[in-house]
């Protein structure tokens, strides 16, 4: 699995996910810091990664629609500082081990996992 880390998450979010095998890059390293969220997910179309984000505007179904996406990972989470963030994406990383978000949207909280598939 491929997985594109956005700018607003700590960069040591991407070492998560490569410490574990899979294949990670970040906004920052792929000098897309700025894009829109459209620029944004063409590249993570054409990649065939999935987007982990804190931005909740890619959580609108009916903008992007589980199945149109390689997958979207939202963290909707009260505390964002760099601790909380990278805890919470500790427990994501054991949950992409269990199931795959490809083609799926995922809102995680700091209790819980819901996820959308496409209908």
């Amino acid at each position: 699995m491929k997985f594109k880390i956005d700018e607003n998450l700590p960069v040591e979010a991407a070492k998560i996910f490569l410490k574990l095998g899979y294949d990670a890059d970040t906004i920052f390293a792929e000098g897309l810091k700025g894009s829109s969220d459209e620029e944004l997910i063409n590249v993570c179309k054409k990649e065939d990664r999935i987007l982990v984000t804190l931005d909740l505007d890619f959580s609108d179904v009916r903008v992007y629609p589980p199945g149109s996406v390689p997958g979207i990972i939202i963290l909707r989470i009260a505390d964002q500082s760099a601790d909380s963030t990278l805890s919470v994406l500790n427990k994501v990383i054991l949950a992409v081990n269990k199931e795959n978000p490809a083609g799926k949207l995922w809102i995680v909280d700091e209790k819980r996992i819901r996820i959308r598939e496409s209908e």
